[in-house]
């Protein structure tokens, strides 16, 4: 099992507009499912309803892309988990945007979504050649701190502690536990039984 995350490509959505919370991203009444496996469906769903059909993420040339592009204090409000989730199932492995919530951010690595800043200029470029040409192919390279959109490349940044756990895989605290799976075993046998 690799979790190891250094280079994420694909299409990318642009999502204009600061201060989007996670009531935004996915609505109070979805948080009473038992799984996740859902949320993909309704992300945005009250946004995309005041819109409708005009949301990017109901727009036909940004279906099946995979990176999103935001502006600042994406993620704001409640600490809800339900959010990048929503992100996840509906098929975004990776944000780019100004600034982010810091639970959101944390969340984000957690699962393995790398959430990345760039300045105002960039996201703003980005978001116009998103725009212009939805199938323009992005390139974040978590290495070389550097996405690249068409003949667009800027840097963009992160904390260098989420960085690393990301490109060394160490996000995923269940795929380091199977991939060290003997010495797993073997501190699980010294641990005392207890019985409830």
């Amino acid at each position: 099992m690799n979790s190891q995350i250094s280079t994420i490509s694909g299409t990318a959505i642009p999502l204009t507009g600061n201060d989007i919370d996670t009531d935004r991203i996915i609505p109070a009444r979805f948080l009473r499912c038992v799984t996740f496996d859902g949320l993909g469906a309704s992300v945005f769903e009250d946004d995309r309803i005041q819109l409708k059909g005009e949301h990017p993420f109901d727009l036909p040339q940004f279906q099946g892309a995979n990176i999103l592009v935001v502006n600042s204090n994406f993620g704001c409000g409640s600490s809800r988990e339900h959010a990048p989730q929503a992100l996840a199932k509906w098929g975004i492995k990776l944000v780019i945007g100004e600034s982010f919530s810091e639970i959101f951010f944390g969340n984000c690595v957690a699962m393995g979504i790398p959430c990345l800043t760039a300045d105002a200029a960039t996201t703003t470029r980005l978001q116009e050649i998103l725009r212009g040409n939805p199938n323009t192919s992005v390139t974040v390279d978590l290495n070389a701190l550097q996405v690249q959109c068409g003949d667009f490349s800027a840097p963009v940044s992160i904390g260098e502690g989420s960085r690393q756990q990301l490109t060394n895989g160490t996000w995923d605290a269940c795929g380091q536990l199977v991939a060290n799976l003997s010495q797993t075993k073997v501190t699980a046998a010294k641990l005392p039984y207890v019985a409830w």
